[in-house]
């Protein structure tokens, strides 16, 4: 069953890999995975987020900063080196690697992030054109992984499952700080 499930992933990272190779591909997704491209966006958007969006703003950012800390930590330092998989580029040949990465694969920790903001913030928010938004955001991240050849597809599949796991925590992490802190409030009141 593991031969299988390998021999698929692999199939499926070569056919996004190379079978939808394209010109417009090949511009977009470098600029779509790349992490300094998108650092001056998201702090412009949760800084909006805290001085226009009020209580649920700040609630949407507290709440996904939270859920991002253990998601990024716990991917980083304790996931990937727990799992040991190579990246695609290191353990087979031609493989159309588009843009530099590093440590192990498994899982894709811009996918785990992503889909842990974006199902994060669809709960604080509770609007349609948020979560739409937002999981189209985290979907075309997590398939430029794959485009760009440092992920196969079970890293960016099992970074989105993560990601519910850390989203839950960090939603229970953040309703009893967020408890704490109007207990605190009205004693003092």
């Amino acid at each position: 069953m593991i031969h299988f499930l390998t021999g698929l992933d692999t199939k499926l990272f070569f056919f996004i890999n190379h079978g939808m190779k394209n010109t417009v591909f090949d511009v977009l997704m470098p600029i779509v995975t790349t992490r300094e491209y998108w650092t001056v966006p998201i702090l412009l958007a949760f800084a909006a987020m805290v001085l226009f969006g009020k209580e649920k703003g700040r609630d949407a950012f507290f709440l996904c900063l939270i859920a991002l800390l253990l998601s990024d930590f716990t991917t980083n330092q304790l996931l990937k080196p727990l799992f040991h998989r190579l990246r695609p580029f290191e353990a087979m040949q031609y493989v159309n690697q588009l843009v530099g990465a590093w440590g192990y694969s498994f899982p894709s920790s811009h996918s785990v992030n992503m889909f842990t903001a974006a199902i994060v913030i669809s709960y604080a928010w509770h609007k349609t054109w948020v979560t739409v938004l937002m999981f189209s955001i985290a979907a075309l991240a997590a398939f430029s992984r794959v485009y760009v050849g440092v992920h196969y597809p079970a890293d960016v599949f099992a970074g989105a499952l993560f990601a519910v796991i850390f989203a839950f925590i960090g939603i229970k992490i953040y309703s009893v700080l967020k408890q704490a802190v109007l207990k605190r409030a009205k004693k003092s009141a």
